[in-house]
């Protein structure tokens, strides 16, 4: 080090100290030298010591590994830069914070124990394997997709989940939100759509993951997300009443459903009929009995008998799915056998585990053959809808279960993108965390996302060896687990508190609700989340401006001015012209105005130009404007376009002896 002649500037991050020997001074992290023979080099903040070359640099603080923090002096004669001790770019990637973070499964993995989580596990992951099964062979076809396909859109994101979900509760597979944006998306073009849309799903969430990008999920406000939701479930339901009712309707909308439901009322099947509301009657029964309570309040102090006893009705109550439809299996299995079958039976389920192989970039369907691109446009908006409803519903479904902890966004864009894209490679729709399964699964105990893989395994068993007593699940047993589902997705009760606190949210939720009802799904949410966007500007353009006349101790009147947020370009003619007329009107053209900038945080351009006629407009008619409480960064730019004169005041003090000068000067005036 004696070798250099030069100065050696060290940047470093945290407290600083000018004595080697404080401890105060061992925090800092030593992040690089800078060769300079000034006290600053250019376009570097030189904010650390400067060491010439007979300063010894052996008493740096031992804390440090010399080898590895001090740079030797061939790095430093190598050129006029900094020499970066640790490459920062690379270790921020690769810091083992980071490694946690992106695979959360590395920090709870060795904590793991039989005893304390195995067995939750164990028992919430069987108990939403056999939730999930009955779900995804309905969902499928609300998908308008063949049953297998639900159960493969089950499994494979549990076990990818396991490694990169960063909450517990979320049991990933087809949802009602998801089944429904299918249907509507891939227009009954066949699996094969539907599978590169859960892959494309899967690249779009990765993508805005890496980037960042979750503050999109911000732009869908509450309002929004209950009238969406709402539609969602009555078209759901009204897509079931077919099968629930035994009857063959084709349509494509919600108006046109219930026209073509008019022309075939004859055409109602008793048995299919009886069947389906006598399951949906007994679901919504089932589900019910959970909240029948067993002995005292407290669990501690039940006897064990009665633990046990409310232990077998919450696990009735939670399996009432699974319970309903094999009932009605074996049901519709003795029927078949004796040849007279009063209901329409489901349709052939492929058996065994399906094949891991890429998506399909080319599709036929007919005579016609589809590329990828082809295929891509024939989705259409759903490409960008579907992966930002998903991870709505998964982030939503993550805070509802955190327990008031934060939910890493980011990595549950990263998780969802990942579970999207690997199910691709088994045939999966598009899939996201599942409300009704998330609540199964938190109310079973579940301690990690361990749980998942037993659920994953639930389904592979099932699909191994279950698959050919599927054929004999009534479609309306089916159609009943959906609608009793989906019923509670209707979000009546949030209308109510709307009215109570800001009545003016009712316009998008009410916007969002009849045009995803009436229209499309994803239309009704791109038109609420406009309006709420435009409710949002016209917010942000008309400021609310509190205009007060005050009196002085002296007995001098002046008029305070206050918006209430920072100026920029849509409200800068608005708060001109408010504070001009209040000038004009309440000023009387004459006494003093101050405006009160307290709540400016900041100003634009436009906002600059604004208030430069806004003083012109004083300047004319000779009435004293006063700018108080600005900030310096909002004084710079307000000068900045060079206004004609630029009153500021920044302690009361200067107010008021800025105002007493202007009424003695207009006494001398008066006087004269």
């Amino acid at each position: 080090m004696n070798k250099i002649n030069n100065h050696l500037s060290y940047k470093m991050e945290g407290d600083k100290s000018t004595d080697n020997s404080d401890d105060y001074y061992k925090n800092v992290k030593l992040v690089g030298f800078v060769k300079t023979d000034s006290e600053t080099l250019s376009g570097y903040k030189n904010d650390g010591f400067q060491w010439s070359s007979a300063d010894n640099l052996s008493s740096y603080p031992s804390s440090y590994d010399r080898e590895n923090d001090i740079i030797s002096s061939s790095k430093v004669l190598g050129g006029d830069t900094t020499v970066p001790v640790y490459p920062d770019s690379v270790n921020r990637c690769c810091t083992r914070k980071v490694l946690y973070k992106r695979l959360p499964i590395l920090q709870w993995l060795p904590k793991y124990t039989v005893g304390e989580h195995g067995i939750s596990d164990l028992v919430a992951g069987v108990t939403v394997g056999l939730t999930v099964i009955p779900q995804a062979i309905a969902f499928a076809n609300v998908a308008g997709l063949p049953p297998q396909i639900g159960l493969y859109s089950s499994f494979m994101a549990c076990f990818v989940y396991t490694i990169f979900g960063s909450c517990k509760d979320p049991a990933l597979g087809p949802t009602a939100i998801m089944a429904i944006m299918t249907r509507e998306n891939i227009h009954d073009m066949g699996p094969e759509f539907a599978i590169l849309l859960c892959f494309i799903t899967g690249i779009v969430q990765l993508i805005m993951g890496f980037a960042q990008l979750g503050f999109l999920i911000d732009f869908i406000s509450g309002p929004v997300s209950a009238g969406f939701t709402s539609a969602a479930a009555i078209v759901i339901a009204t897509s079931q009443l077919k099968d629930l009712l035994g009857i063959n309707i084709k349509a494509n909308s919600f108006i046109g459903f219930w026209d073509q439901l008019a022309m075939h009322i004859r055409e109602i099947s008793v048995g299919d009929g009886t069947l389906g509301i006598t399951c949906m009657i007994v679901l919504l029964l089932l589900r019910k009995m959970k909240d029948i309570q067993i002995g005292p309040l407290d669990a501690k102090d039940k006897t064990t008998g009665q633990r046990m006893v409310s232990s077998i009705i919450w696990l009735i109550s939670t399996a009432r799915n699974i319970i309903v439809v094999v009932f009605c299996a074996a049901l519709g299995y003795m029927y078949k056998e004796h040849g007279n079958l009063p209901f329409k039976l489901s349709s052939h389920v492929e058996s065994g585990l399906p094949s891991f192989r890429p998506p399909p970039f080319e599709s036929r369907v007919g005579n016609e053959t589809y590329n990828f691109v082809e295929m891509a446009s024939k989705l259409g908006s759903g490409i960008l809808v579907v992966p930002l409803l998903s991870i709505l519903e998964n982030i939503s479904l993550a805070k509802f279960f955190s327990d008031g902890k934060t939910v890493d966004a980011t990595q549950e864009m990263l998780a969802l993108g990942a579970c999207n894209l690997i199910s691709s490679f088994v045939g999966s729709m598009p899939i996201s965390g599942a409300l009704s399964r998330g609540a199964v699964n938190n109310a079973s105990g579940v301690k990690t996302t361990f749980g998942g893989v037993y659920t994953g395994i639930i389904v592979i068993i099932a699909l191994q060896f279950f698959t050919p007593y599927l054929v004999y699940i009534p479609k309306a047993a089916l159609a009943a687990v959906i609608i009793a589902a989906v019923v509670f997705m209707v979000e009546l009760q949030v209308v109510k508190p709307m009215w109570r606190t800001k009545k003016i949210d009712l316009i998008p939720a009410f916007a969002t609700f009849l045009c995803s009802l009436l229209i499309r799904l994803e239309v009704g949410i791109v038109v609420g989340i406009a309006i709420n966007v435009i409710i949002l500007l016209y917010t942000l353009a008309r400021p609310s401006i509190h205009v007060e006349k005050q009196k002085s101790e002296f007995g001098y009147e002046y008029l305070v001015i206050t918006p209430d947020r920072s100026l920029v370009f849509p409200s800068v003619e608005y708060v001109r012209a408010v504070v001009s007329k209040a000038g004009l009107k309440q000023g009387l053209s004459s006494i003093p105005v101050v405006m009160d900038c307290r709540h400016i945080q900041g100003a634009d351009f436009t906002a600059a130009k604004g208030v430069k006629s806004l003083i012109d407009d004083f300047v004319r008619r000779s009435q004293p404007l006063v700018f108080y409480n600005v900030k310096p960064s909002v004084i710079s730019i307000f000068q900045g376009v060079r206004p004609t004169e630029f009153n500021c005041c920044v302690t009361e003090q200067q107010l008021h002896e800025r105002l007493k000068g202007y009424y003695y000067s207009r006494m001398q005036t008066l006087t004269l």
